[in-house]
């Protein structure tokens, strides 16, 4: 080997060692100046205000590009001085294909930069910028002939990585430098994920575009010019959209149409017994299955081909009375709410970090790391609502959702293609390839619906109890026996929250039922409307329960403006002709712990469980006698019993009468339907003047639930109780040993221990009015993940501990016995 020869390739392993060969050298000072916190004259000046702050965040955008570009152009140098030696590494053609058109796309942004960064350094409202997005706009040339080049160049440097090994190192090790400002000087990427920057960039523009007119004032000289620019950008995108976009070129249907994607999501499928997440895509005439392939750290995301069914093939038929449904693997309703908890204990750990300023430390990283594998554990284990589907020259595979409104949603846009002429297809490996590869572009629903994959800048959602009646609904054509179902977004998936009764045989259903449901980070109200079937030939195989007709569905982004108002918000969804008129209104979880005691002492809502003893001469107060016998001799098998949402007219009913102490209480406990019942008994401890463990104890029992020692705890806990006024001790051990009995029938009414604890701990247990103040609890969020979660651990320990008497407690001194 000559010295020029050792020379070249010097050059190639000083790349690799990260020494900046490259000949551009980029003086790059930081663009962003904070915008002043000045009151605004008026829209104009705002708008120009938000306008720099677009171009700010535009230009740091364009450093990074800038950046990446410089990196990707980095070995080509030295690449082109190793073809002509005796040994090189690539030829000048496979050089000239990689690296086609990425050196122009570099000088037109570097120059685009160094002509933008000034004017936003020295910013003035007058200051113009129109004329330089105009002139980037007009070069877009050089971008269509990189698409045009872009399968080649990436198809040859896949090739030539394979051929070479010391290429494949340098392909899959470049190095991008940071922004100036930044500490991190280099991350690595591949030479395939910068190779898809500029494609990314095409859109970037564009977008950007839109957003400065937006905050532009008409009368503004960059008005027209920015328009212009639009105007060609966009010209430029329909033009090339083709080559772009795989959605129309990727592959096409058997009858020479253009196959589209429809729709997709991220569903679990039980596959040989376990649970699996996979991405779903529906195109016009076949459904795909996917699941994310691993890629090394800079490579955009790929997927594989787990199956597909042809359209033609698909079918939704119920089982033969031979077939039965796989043993489907859930996870105890306890282990879900303790996700839950933890998840929001965990979100409460990250803004207690942000609030300290410290929102990118690594402890954050590690929490976010946490987080997200409680959230991604949870949306596995979540759903259980069978969705089978078949191809009828094979086999058959099932889905589980968490929301009926979704499994009803995939199945109407199956149906809807169904209805077209469909051919049945086979694809080829290559095909299926392409198509397959296609699926990171055309995706719609581009993360796993988790909260570590959400922007900060997202709403967290709503905290606290919505209240919903459900008026009525009209445009049925025929009569039929008409219920509602109402499904709130939690933890990433729907769960249905409440039902209205059934309105029999009417084509406009008055249900006028009102409901309160908790919510848990809640973003969207759902819905659905069904007719009730009676007829019991009728059985889905797929969960043994008989199949009701949903006649409509519809959904309603909870905006926090409009719900949080005090008064309530009426509403119409409009579902396939269909109309459902409900009012909604939303309270604070720290607006929900304060009690209001009632100025009558004669009720027995919101008066002192030691009067109303006392009065009826009782142990404990009779509702709660009542309430609970009506619930053991008649509820205690109802799937959700004290969960499920009671109709609130009802329970208010129950309410006066038990407040006047009508003598018809018993005739009416026993016709009224069971959840209010239920909700009157949960309704009774949230007014109690003081939570039923007081709020003297509240923080000693704070403390005790914390205690690691089991003997310390045990002994801190069993002197809580005793030290609990008689009236409420002895209401609670009735109660406790009630819920017992409750979740000894759990295979059949779904209600665990832990989940009777998530619904009672928060009543029974609330910190009082004063420790909330002294606290400086203002976000609902940290109201539930540092109360409630310790809340229902103190109401599950008890649950879980062997049968405690009223008269052992007393006379038991082996407990700690010092003032609390």
């Amino acid at each position: 080997m000559d010295e020029d020869e050792e020379e070249v390739l010097g050059l190639l392993d000083k790349v690799l060692e990260d020494e900046d060969v490259f000949e551009y050298e980029l003086d790059l000072e930081s663009p962003f100046t904070p915008m002043d916190h000045r009151t605004f004259k008026g829209d104009s000046e705002k708008g120009l205000e938000m306008k720099k702050l677009v171009l700010s965040g535009f230009l740091a955008s364009e450093e990074i590009y800038i950046n990446q570009l410089e990196a990707l152009l980095l070995p080509m140098k030295p690449l082109k001085a190793t073809a002509t030696t005796s040994k090189p590494v690539l030829t000048m053609e496979q050089i000239d294909t990689i690296f086609f058109m990425i050196k122009d796309i570099f000088e037109i942004h570097k120059e685009f930069y160094d002509a933008l960064s000034p004017n936003i350094q020295q910013w003035d409202e007058k200051v113009t910028v129109g004329h330089l997005f105009q002139k980037l706009a007009s070069q877009l040339g050089v971008y269509k002939a990189f698409v045009d080049n872009y399968k080649v160049a990436v198809e040859t440097a896949e090739k030539c990585s394979q051929a070479n090994s010391q290429f494949q190192q340098i392909s899959e090790n470049l190095k991008v430098k940071g922004p100036k400002e930044s500490k991190d000087c280099t991350t690595n990427s591949t030479m395939e994920a910068l190779l898809y920057k500029p494609i990314d960039r095409v859109t970037r523009s564009t977008l950007v575009l839109h957003d400065l007119l937006k905050h532009t004032p008409k009368d503004h000289p960059d008005f027209p010019l920015l328009q212009d620019a639009l105007r060609i950008s966009q010209n430029f995108l329909s033009n090339i959209n083709e080559e772009i976009d795989p959605r129309r070129t990727a592959v096409t249907t058997p009858k020479g149409e253009v196959r589209q994607l429809v729709k997709d999501g991220f569903l679990v499928e039980l596959s040989e017994g376990t649970r699996k997440l996979r991405h779903v895509f529906l195109f016009t005439d076949l459904l795909l299955c996917a699941k994310i392939k691993k890629t090394a750290v800079g490579r955009h995301q790929q997927y594989e081909c787990k199956w597909y069914i042809p359209l033609a093939d698909l079918s939704f038929q119920t089982l033969d009375e031979s077939d039965s449904l796989p043993h489907v693997q859930t996870l105890p309703e306890h282990e879900i709410e303790e996700m839950k908890i933890k998840i929001s204990a965990i979100k409460s750990e990250i803004q207690k970090e942000k609030k300290a300023q410290k929102p990118q430390s690594r402890n954050v990283d590690r929490l976010r790391k946490k987080m997200n594998e409680q959230e991604s554990c949870l949306l596995l284990h979540s759903p259980n609502i069978p969705f089978r589907i078949h191809n009828k020259h094979g086999k058959s595979y099932l889905f589980l959702l968490s929301s009926d409104y979704e499994r009803s949603e995939w199945r109407e846009s199956i149906q809807k293609l169904q209805k077209k002429d469909l051919q049945a297809c086979v694809l080829s490996s290559v095909e299926l390839q392409v198509l397959t590869g296609s699926c990171f572009k055309l995706r719609t629903v581009h993360n796993i619906p988790v909260t570590s994959n959400k922007d900060d800048e997202e709403s967290p959602g709503l905290y606290g109890f919505l209240h919903v009646i459900v008026h009525k609904a009209t445009g049925f054509k025929e009569s039929a026996n008409l219920y509602c179902t109402l499904e709130v977004d939690s933890f990433g998936y729907f769960v249905s929250k409440a039902k209205t009764r059934v309105f029999r045989d009417t084509t406009e259903p008055q249900w006028n039922e009102e409901f309160e449901i908790e919510l848990e980070g809640s973003q969207c109200l759902r819905i659905l409307c069904y007719e009730k079937c009676y007829d019991k030939s009728k059985l889905n195989k797929d969960d043994n329960e008989i199949v009701d007709k949903i006649m409509g569905k519809g959904q309603v982004l909870l905006d926090p403006q409009t719900v949080q108002s005090k008064n309530w918000h009426m509403d119409v969804i409009e579902m396939n002709g269909i109309k459902v008129e409900f009012s909604m209104k939303f309270t604070t979880r720290d607006l929900s712990l304060k009690r209001t005691p009632s100025k009558k002492q004669s009720g027995v809502f919101g008066v002192k469980i030691s009067v109303v003893t006392k009065r009826e001469r009782s142990k404990v107060p009779y509702i709660v006698r009542q309430c609970i016998e009506e619930v053991e001799k008649r509820g205690i098998d109802e799937v959700g019993i004290y969960r499920i949402s009671g109709v609130a007219t009802d329970i208010q009913a129950l309410k006066a009468a038990f407040d006047t102490n009508t003598k018809d209480i018993l005739m009416m406990l026993s016709d009224m339907d069971i959840n209010a019942i239920a909700g009157t008994l949960k309704l009774y401890f949230r007014e109690l003047p003081e939570p039923l463990l007081t709020d003297r104890l509240y923080p000693a029992f704070m403390e005790g639930i914390a205690l690691s020692d089991p003997a310390a705890k045990e002994n801190c806990m069993m002197h809580l109780l005793r030290s609990l006024p008689d009236p409420n001790l002895i209401t609670f051990l009735t109660l406790l040993e009630h819920l017992k009995r409750v979740a000894e029938k759990e295979p059949v009414n779904k209600m665990s221990l832990h989940n009777l604890a998530t619904v009672f701990g928060p009543t029974l247990l609330r910190p009082s009015e004063s420790e909330i103040n002294k606290a400086h609890i203002t976000m609902a969020s940290d109201i539930w993940s540092h109360d409630v979660m310790a809340q229902v651990q103190v109401l599950l320990y008890y649950l879980q501990h062997p049968p405690i008497s009223f008269a052992e407690l007393k006379k038991n001194t082996l407990y700690f016995s010092t003032d609390v």
